[in-house]
């Protein structure tokens, strides 16, 4: 029996919807970690405009290459669920510096309730740096093109929804 630990971070968000920023996170938290989780929130309060099976869907299809990601949806308080995931590591990006005092609070609460856990920020590639939901569902409403910014199968999804 090995007593080698196992670093699970959780990478919670709405990803509504997930974007290449996200993937990007993602793919280089893979490397980091020997598993990631990828928390996709319910979050009713943020009125998300997919549905939390759709983001969820979208989530693995945009991971599938990933075989040490694993997507799971949660409407749980976040250190609940990673209590249940066995994970002591939170990743988060970083877009600008405008993030990092509302990440600092987030990251100061969790450890609050829960001492183990410990934040890692990570930074995304300056190609995607821009890049956001919000952006990405205005762009996709008005008609445009956000076929750079996320995977095909993410734009052919928000472009069913909105012409709906």
């Amino acid at each position: 029996m090995s007593d080698q630990r196992v670093n699970i971070a959780v990478y919670p968000g709405t990803f509504d919807p997930i974007t290449n920023g996200h993937f990007d996170l993602i793919e280089r938290g893979a490397r980091m970690f020997d598993k990631v989780v990828i928390a996709v929130a319910a979050s009713p309060g943020k009125r998300p405009s997919l549905e939390l099976e759709t983001r969820i869907a979208l989530a693995k299809t945009v991971c599938a290459s990933l075989p040490n990601v694993e997507v799971i949806g949660f409407s749980t308080l976040l250190t609940t669920m990673m209590h249940e995931q066995g994970a002591t590591i939170i990743l988060r990006g970083l877009r600008a510096v405008s993030d990092f005092e509302y990440e600092l609070q987030l990251a100061n609460m969790n450890r609050a309730q829960n001492p183990e856990l410990e934040s890692v920020f990570l930074t995304p590639a300056v190609e995607n740096s821009y890049i956001s939901s919000t952006i990405v569902r205005e762009i996709a409403k008005l008609g445009g093109d956000i076929s750079p910014l996320v995977h095909l199968q993410v734009a052919e999804a928000l472009r069913k929804h909105y012409t709906i």
